[in-house]
């Protein structure tokens, strides 16, 4: 146990999370998405949904503001009400930060070049997002 630290966010998560560098993606999934088929390095949290490993995540990562698009959903057949939970977390996070979507297999195609995929136990379909790292300031 940390203080200040979610305690979702185990010893190999935040190891994970400090070994990304600026501008690489990190894409949080659901129960159903082919995480080690797809991911060079897979970290899972098992029991958990997206929410709230998506806010955990997000109170220690930046997003980058050094591009216009850092934060990614797939393409959904009809609205979902996981996305707008989703952009929720984000936009608790990261006022500026606008969730885009991305048609057709492009999430599929881009989750499987993130640094790391984080598997989660959500069982709603199409509740998956990508991140991308932003920097830390010097204060």
């Amino acid at each position: 146990m940390l203080k200040g630290i979610d305690p979702l966010l185990g010893p190999e998560m935040l190891a994970t999370l400090r070994a990304m560098g600026h501008g690489d993606e990190l894409a949080i999934v659901d129960g159903n998405y082919p995480a080690v088929a797809h991911g060079r390095r897979v970290v899972r949290t098992d029991g958990h949904g997206i929410v709230a490993v998506l806010d955990a995540i997000l109170s220690v990562f930046p997003l980058d503001d050094f591009v216009e698009d850092a934060v990614f959903l797939p393409d959904a057949p009809s609205p979902q009400s996981i996305h707008e939970a989703l952009r929720g977390v984000v936009a608790k996070h990261d006022g500026a930060a606008r969730p885009k979507v991305l048609a057709g297999g492009r999430f599929y195609d881009r989750a499987r070049t993130a640094y790391c995929i984080v598997a989660t136990s959500e069982p709603l379909l199409y509740a998956n997002i990508i991140l991308r790292k932003g920097v830390i300031r010097p204060e």
